[in-house]
């Protein structure tokens, strides 16, 4: 079982998630699964059949949640001292040198990663690409949209 990295917020977020899942959702679903019960016959009874789905579906990310969890590597890195160099959970403060635009990146793991709110995962053509590097770098990185051209303006372990 390989260990995955992921920080601590990402951690945190997942642990949430199981608390809803286990505390709030399940009981949920329970209590739908019996109501649709008491409307007598099973074969056609459409809300029955949507409250067991939803329950293999909750079960199921349950399971999941529970999994990586297991795997975990937690890394915090506040706790590390790194000047400069990008690491996985660490930000990082880009110019694009082909359009002048300024775009910041924290590198993440798979379950955490999301491009919409920044978080890359370490295992993606950008994240490869940074990591290891250092702050005033200039970094040419092959992406499925073409070559980027980036220079690493700062990096910070937040």
């Amino acid at each position: 079982m390989d260990k995955e990295p992921i920080t601590l917020n990402g951690l945190n977020k997942l642990k949430e998630e199981l608390v809803f899942l286990k505390e709030k959702k399940r009981p949920e679903i329970v209590a739908a699964i019996a109501e649709a019960r008491s409307h007598g016959d099973l074969k056609e009874n459409a809300e029955y059949h949507a409250a067991k789905e939803e329950q293999s579906h909750n079960e199921g990310r349950i399971t999941e949640i529970n999994d990586i969890i297991a795997r975990a590597n937690v890394i915090d890195v506040t706790k590390l001292n790194n000047e400069g160099k990008v690491i996985f959970g660490s930000t990082v403060y880009l110019e694009d040198l082909d359009t002048s635009e300024e775009i910041n990146y924290k590198i993440v793991g798979r379950d955490e990663a999301d491009l919409k709110q920044k978080l890359i995962f370490f295992q993606s053509p950008i994240g490869k690409g940074l990591i290891g590097k250092n702050k005033s770098d200039l970094v040419e990185i092959n992406t499925p949209s073409g070559v980027k051209n980036f220079e690493i303006k700062d990096v910070k372990y937040i």
